[in-house]
């Protein structure tokens, strides 16, 4: 869980920059994990960090199997096991990026490989229907994150009493700032996503990468972008906190 939030206070600052007027770094996990590479220790660091999600992918796999036991309604605790499962998965991807960057492996970045299975998608039979699903999925998963920082159901997976005194208020603001920024973000790509179908060109759509690029140059973008960022921080030090108070 700390190496989860490593990433995304890297990601965070990554963000800034564009809000800064530096449009040439990557803004997604990978480009995150880029800048680990980029420091004195970067293979050693790199490596710790690969370790540190692999194990954080394993724990997430095994609540997706039987975690959440303490939500007593079904249906919440089958989206929980879902959204679990897909941490695993991101989790795992960027322990690969991780890997690559130590050994010296190149890597493409996300809006690379979104354009690519894009481009794929809108090739087969009904393409533009099954990417406009595909975006429409995105949209729906980013306004349930973003639910969840609203409604603050993500202090249901916490056990308060593990976190030092008067530390609560602290975790359920930047929870908050955390997932609804996290959430803006996955819907912004599923816009992409959903345009390309439209359009049927896959160039239009993208990762993350390209998703806070293409915001950063609309009117107003940048403000948006501020707020993405200091999501991704809130994130971050959410993710902190979690790994010391986290049910399961």
């Amino acid at each position: 869980m700390v190496c989860y939030g490593v990433v995304h206070v890297l990601l965070a600052a990554l963000t800034a920059q564009v809000v800064l007027g530096d449009s040439g770094e990557r803004t997604d996990q990978k480009g995150a994990v880029a800048e680990i590479a980029k420091t004195s220790f970067g293979p050693v660091l790199l490596w710790v960090l690969a370790i540190g999600l692999l194990a954080f992918a394993l724990w997430q796999a095994t609540m997706a199997i039987s975690g959440y036991t303490w939500d007593t309604e079904k249906r919440k605790r089958i989206y929980h096991r879902f959204g679990s499962a897909g941490r695993a998965i991101t989790a795992v991807a960027i322990a690969i990026a991780a890997i690559n960057y130590a050994t010296g492996s190149s890597q493409s970045s996300s809006t690379e490989q979104s354009q690519t299975w894009t481009a794929r998608l809108l090739a087969v039979p009904f393409g533009q229907v099954l990417v406009g699903v595909v975006a429409l999925a995105i949209i729906v998963l980013g306004a349930l994150i973003i639910r969840k920082g609203v409604k603050r159901s993500f202090e249901k997976d916490l056990d308060m009493s593990q976190l030092p005194p008067g530390s609560r208020q602290w975790v359920e603001r930047v929870g908050r700032i955390g997932w609804i920024g996290k959430g803006l973000a996955y819907a912004l790509i599923g816009v992409l996503v959903g345009l390309a179908a439209i359009n049927a060109d896959p160039s239009q759509s993208g990762g993350m990468d390209k998703a806070l690029h293409t915001l950063a140059a609309q009117p107003y973008g940048i403000f948006v972008l501020a707020v993405i960022a200091l999501g991704f921080l809130g994130f971050g030090v959410y993710c902190f906190a979690a790994a010391k108070a986290h049910k399961g």
